[in-house]
């Protein structure tokens, strides 16, 4: 795999990462709720007129096309699996900024994919 792979690749866990976020951030300022018929248009119009709901789509949307450029410069069975940093990138930054858990078995499931990816990108 060469560096633009590798560049690519990071870019997409990055943009990942960053839409994951900004869909948490949408769901914090809308809060918790059920799917019921009789709050599902209320719910459904704060979601889709949330400024962070739609930055999360659009930076989705970007992905998709970075992944693109990453399926078409290497197999899948390579880039996929090192996609899987996205867990870990996610997990930490919503550590630091919601103050999500990182407790001790979530910390040995990272160093796994760490490991898994480290397997897949040495071969």
């Amino acid at each position: 795999m060469n560096l633009i792979v590798i560049m690519l690749i990071a870019l997409t866990v990055a943009l990942n990462t960053i839409a994951q976020l900004a869909l948490k951030a949408g769901m914090i300022q809308i809060g918790s709720f059920s799917f019921t018929w009789e709050n599902f248009a209320p719910i459904m119009t704060k979601v889709l007129i949330s400024p962070w709901i739609i930055t999360g789509v659009v930076v989705y949307a970007i992905s998709v096309l970075v992944w693109l450029m990453v399926l078409s410069r290497a197999p899948v069975n390579i880039a996929y699996p090192m996609s899987s940093l996205g867990y870990i990138t996610s997990a930490v930054a919503a550590y630091y900024l919601w103050g999500e858990d990182l407790t001790l078995a979530r910390i040995i499931g990272i160093s796994i994919i760490l490991l898994g990816v480290y397997l897949v990108a040495k071969n």
